[in-house]
């Protein structure tokens, strides 16, 4: 049976990048790509998704983006493209189409189940990222058979969908941006709002994303952060060269802004009363990011003065209460509901109730098994692009350290 030292299972960003700090440690390991490189980016996007950071964010350990436009926002196409050149600027030792099954305990410590035939290996890091399963409400099984279902991985273009009006249902960036590309394409367009953060695309002169690096968001720990802070994540999108998401001015424009979905009887979806809620939180969690903004700007010199606010509607929305499918002309329903971890192949008691790995800093209570790049596993950053490789950088650290006493 064929054995490797370290198991690498997943050829994105986070599983490339562990490579790299493996590779400048000396240690012998092997990526498993059950795909191709950046497989997600390429297979679960929709066709006209611009990354939402700004180019300037986009770099891995030792290389960054090559761009004449820092400012500007790459498709996903060029996302994918970096991250392929990136795998061979490591020359990183990756077995593209092999599926890792299952993960066991042995005594020589892990074997893997691979489509290839086991495989030993003393250490694993799982790198599989955190865009695992869909997350499909229940609900969705009580709405109509002739209707037009897809996830929002699933989604790609307008002209991909039946005529007729679209619900989206989610209010989070890809929610958001589905919406505005819909309503953009003539379609009616339907949005269910749930919790979100406004923030500004550009603030001082500056992207959004300074000012979160700047401030110390990016850099914040688990520990030190709030569980509804991590799961709420900000509005943004890089179409046009980046604009606000705001959802009231979506409404304006003509987006029909629902409360939460909350059930579907007699070919009628209902609706909870909770949009005006949902937004004045928006509103407030807006507030707090911009005082917290000019709090730094008095702090530093060379900021760009506070611009003028432009105006905006302000009217409170109360939401329909239900959608007839019929009588509404509704053809599709996009859930952009989130996604699930699926780390039901690893064989070991390691996660919570919510299916995610127990481990500080990617070590779990297993000697010699490892995550990188979920969200929110050390810090807000570890699931980002530009986060990942400083989590890979202590996991090859810890495998380094245990290659003394292997």
């Amino acid at each position: 049976m064929e054995k490797v030292y370290t198991a690498i299972i997943g050829g994105g960003q986070a599983g490339l990048a562990m490579s790299r700090h493996l590779s400048c440690l000396g240690r012998e390991h092997v990526v498993f790509e059950r795909g191709r490189i950046a497989e997600r980016w390429r297979s679960q996007r929709w066709d006209s998704l611009m990354f939402q950071f700004p180019n300037w964010t986009i770099a891995l350990p030792g290389l960054s983006y090559a761009t004449d436009e820092p400012e500007g926002f790459a498709h996903k196409d060029e996302v994918v493209l970096f991250i392929e050149s990136y795998c061979s600027f490591v020359a990183a030792p990756v077995r593209l189409g092999v599926e890792v099954s299952a993960l066991r305990a042995h005594s020589s410590g892990f074997e893997l189940d691979t489509s290839e035939g086991p495989l030993l290996a003393t250490n694993v890091v799982v790198a599989t990222g955190p865009y695992q399963l869909s997350r499909l409400p229940h609900i969705h099984r009580d709405l109509p058979a002739r209707l037009l279902q897809l996830h929002a991985s699933e989604y790609r273009s307008p002209t991909a969908l039946p005529e007729g009006a679209v619900l989206v249902v989610g209010s989070g960036a890809s929610g958001c941006q589905i919406a505005d590309e819909l309503m953009e394409s003539g379609r009616r367009v339907f949005l269910s709002v749930g919790h979100h953060r406004r923030v500004p695309r550009r603030y001082r002169g500056r992207d959004v994303f300074w000012w979160r690096r700047e401030l110390g968001e990016w850099d914040q720990t688990v520990d030190t952060t709030p569980p509804e802070r991590r799961r709420t994540t900000p509005l943004l999108t890089g179409v046009r060269g980046g604009y606000d998401v705001d959802l009231r001015q979506s409404a304006a424009r003509g987006v029909c802004l629902l409360g939460r979905i909350a059930g579907v009887a007699g070919g009628r979806i209902a609706f909870a009363p909770d949009l005006e809620c949902r937004l004045q939180e928006a509103d407030a969690a807006y507030g707090e990011f911009i005082a917290a903004c000019d709090a730094l700007a008095r702090e530093r010199d060379g900021l760009a003065p506070r611009e003028p606010a432009g105006e905006r509607a302000v009217r409170a929305l109360t939401g329909r209460e239900d959608l007839d499918i019929e009588a509404d002309g509704i053809a599709a329903v996009i859930w952009a509901t989130g996604y699930e971890l699926d780390f039901g192949w690893i064989e070991f008691p390691i996660f919570d109730a919510g299916g995610r790995p127990l481990q500080y800093r990617g070590a779990t209570s297993v000697p010699g098994l490892y995550f990188v790049g979920l969200h929110f596993m050390h810090k807000l950053k570890s699931s980002l692009v530009s986060g990942v490789g400083e989590d890979a950088a202590h996991i090859a650290g810890l495998i380094a350290g245990r290659a003394l006493f292997a």
